[in-house]
């Protein structure tokens, strides 16, 4: 890796993310995306998917720097989140992104009873999402039978809870689903389908909305990433070759669909205009294929850690933000294909962005999922 940008990057990451932290510091909500140059929450307020993200890349730039305020600012976003996790109703599929990288994170580093008892009871509620038919239901409302490939990295909370307590049903809930996403949502090119309808009382394949993409059957590029990254972060806790082989087999369709320019675009097989990117999904594929270099002999290391670096140097040179003009990196990040509202800030973007950095400055770095 190139040890000059590094460097460079991580300068540049403490003098953002302490910008970003002190506007944070000034507001009641957690940070989603930028409007009018500050802070702005998600439309869910602090039930909101992404609020995980804040405080996890708080405690990033803690292991980076070592500096104090980070923690702290970790552990006001983890309190924060307290007001949801005690209202049901609220709940949802990620309440791993949520907790695993707050609570479980502070656990581990600090053994804070608190945080463990946040994480557990996030745990309990992912894993009562299940339904015997092999899948974690997401969302809420009237999707009784939807599962969706981004909670590919919403189960190693699972896994994680399993190894706190020692009670197999966590992790045994969390192959259930990784086995039914091998068989409903990964195609043979090494796609994903973002969504896919069972019948909750069988488990029958019903159908496979196009969701966040440009349609059934199109490819949203995010979701790709939530299945690279997931499936090896599922080998990582089971051992299990069959995730490893499918995380390869989704790496190498990012890798040979991903433009010239090493920058995704929202979906990889949509129409040619409007180009809409998406800074997201190149950042969470950067650091799945990190640590599928990690797992595979020396001879194929190269091509997964090469393609890391492409993505992440891409990214940065053509779409950080270091200014004062936003608290928040990246700026080239879509939500939704149709959503309308192409290349805003997302703050899980500089989260990903950190972590995969971190990975390239120590490959032994903690892992969070």
């Amino acid at each position: 890796m190139d040890a000059k940008w590094l460097e460079q990057v991580k300068a540049k990451l403490e003098a953002k993310m302490s910008y970003g932290l002190a506007k944070a510091n000034e507001i009641d909500f957690i940070p989603y995306t930028v409007k009018d140059g500050e802070w702005a929450p998600g439309n869910g307020g602090k039930s909101w998917w992404t609020n995980g993200f804040w405080g996890a890349s708080m405690w990033q730039m803690y292991l980076m720097t070592g500096d104090e305020k980070y923690k702290k600012g970790a552990e006001r976003c983890e309190e924060m989140l307290d007001e949801v996790l005690v209202d049901f109703e609220k709940l949802h599929h990620d309440v791993g992104f949520m907790w695993n990288l707050t609570a479980g994170v502070d656990y581990r580093l600090t053994g804070n009873p608190l945080s463990r008892r946040r994480w557990l009871t996030a745990a309990s509620t992912l894993a009562g999402r299940f339904n015997p038919n092999g899948f974690i239901r997401a969302w809420n409302g009237d999707r009784i039978g939807w599962g969706i490939i981004d909670c590919m990295m919403n189960i190693p909370l699972l896994y994680r809870a399993s190894a706190c307590t020692g009670d197999p049903r966590f992790k045994l809930i969390a192959m259930e689903h990784a086995d039914t996403n091998i068989d409903c949502f990964i195609r043979p090119d090494g796609s994903s389908n973002h969504i896919v309808c069972f019948d909750p009382m069988t488990g029958e394949m019903l159908d496979n909305p196009g969701g966040q993409g440009f349609e059934s059957g199109s490819s949203w590029s995010r979701g790709q990433a939530w299945a690279l990254y997931g499936f090896v972060l599922s080998y990582i806790h089971t051992g299990e070759e069959r995730y490893l082989d499918t995380a390869k087999q989704v790496a190498h369709y990012f890798i040979a669909n991903v433009c010239d320019d090493w920058l995704p675009n929202c979906d990889f097989r949509s129409p040619a205009e409007p180009v809409l990117k998406d800074d997201c999904a190149g950042a969470i594929a950067a650091c799945g294929l990190l640590e599928i270099a990690k797992a595979v002999p020396q001879y194929e290391k190269a091509m997964y850690k090469t393609a890391a670096e492409k993505l992440l140097k891409a990214m940065e040179a053509e779409h950080a933000d270091w200014s004062e003009d936003s608290p928040a990196i990246f700026k080239k990040c879509t939500g939704a294909y149709h959503d309308g509202k192409p290349h805003i800030y997302m703050v899980y973007a500089d989260y990903f962005f950190i972590e995969a950095v971190q990975k390239l400055m120590d490959e032994n770095a903690m892992l969070f999922w």
